[in-house]
């Protein structure tokens, strides 16, 4: 199984609804191989923290490559990309 683990740093001053709606379009994927997808806002517990990360855990690395190039992940990431300052993203091998 392959984890990939997504976190975003939010521009300044961005929609929370529109962020949400962001938020959504992933949720909303349904991509062959993937078990599980969640989404969680930080909860500012700690100063320097980013705006919220995306966890998706896959069949294998074909999965995760499909997953990568499929039509409607890359319509969602079109909509997050102005909203965003930076994106960190890594992809690792689960037991």
């Amino acid at each position: 199984m392959v984890r990939n683990i997504v976190v975003v740093k939010l521009a300044p001053g961005q929609d929370p609804a529109a962020v949400a709606e962001a938020q959504r379009a992933f949720l909303n994927l349904n991509c062959a191989g993937t078990f599980s997808y969640v989404i969680g806002d930080d909860l500012g517990l700690r100063d320097g923290s980013w705006s919220f990360a995306i966890v998706a855990d896959l069949a294998d690395a074909d999965a995760y490559r499909g997953y990568d190039k499929d039509e409607e992940h890359n319509r969602a990431r079109a909509v997050l990309l102005p909203m965003t300052e930076q994106i960190a993203r890594v992809q690792f091998a689960m037991p």
